[in-house]
């Protein structure tokens, strides 16, 4: 089987590492970090325009190597070939392995701000930290998204109080992959908790759900599969993603 994988460069060691010892042929085209930033508009125009410039021939699928990630992932259409999406609000997911364990930290571990060697090594001008600031008080929801689920009034009340919690870290988190040489990355940031006064706590990763990525296999509960001619859509539910008939 030919992959083709779009990916954030922020997994470029683990996703490099993980293509080496595979079966499958992996075609890689990186992104920068940081898109989510833009905006889910911005962020799905460029994902879409990397998908629509694919040649497709010869792939079985195109994979992304990318959370929901502030709506980025909302409204992509897959043309010839079949789409592989992780159902993730973001790449905290992927780096800790599954949605469930890092459902289960954020709640006992709530204003985090995470780091891994890909957020380091990838420079500052692209984009910050990840986690709590793309997606409202860890909820996985943009204000959008708030506002179709609960309405405008609890929206306003959701956003200022998880808001306020986003802007008041308490923690920093290093995820440790292992792939490093030294613990430089993860000095820098013990360092820069303890310039800002925060708690430090090293967090071992998992391949995992980067692994089933892909290896397969992409089991639904993980994964969105989305045929050609149709399109994703936001749920605002535990799936995150579904798919419909793509517009003309």
């Amino acid at each position: 089987m030919r992959l083709k994988l779009i990916a954030c460069e922020v997994f470029f060691r683990e996703l490099s590492l993980i293509a080496s010892r595979s079966g499958r042929t992996v075609d890689f085209e990186w992104l920068p970090k940081g898109l989510h930033d833009l905006g889910g508009a911005a962020m799905r125009e460029r994902l879409q325009g990397v998908i629509d410039a694919t040649d497709a021939a010869g792939y079985e699928a195109l994979a992304l190597g990318y959370g929901l990630c502030n709506n980025g992932l909302v409204g992509l259409n897959a043309r010839s070939v079949p789409m592989v999406l992780p159902r993730a609000h973001d790449c905290i997911t992927a780096f800790l392995g599954s949605r469930e364990r890092y459902a289960r930290y954020f709640a006992s571990h709530p204003g985090t701000y995470f780091r891994t060697t890909g957020w380091l090594e990838r420079g500052e001008a692209a984009g910050g930290a990840f986690g709590l600031p793309t997606q409202v008080g860890g909820l996985g929801l943009d204000r959008d998204a708030m506002v179709a689920k609960y309405g405008e009034d609890n929206a306003r009340y959701l956003t200022e109080e998880l808001g306020d919690l986003a802007r008041h870290y308490r923690r920093l988190a290093f995820i440790r992959m292992g792939l490093a040489v030294d613990d430089a990355f993860e000095a820098r940031a013990r360092d820069e908790a303890r310039t800002r006064g925060w708690e430090y706590e090293p967090l071992q990763g998992d391949l995992a759900l980067l692994e089933r990525l892909v290896e397969g296999p992409w089991d639904d509960r993980e994964f969105l599969i989305v045929p050609p001619g149709r399109r994703t859509v936001a749920t605002h539910d535990e799936r995150i993603l579904a798919i419909e008939e793509a517009q003309p």
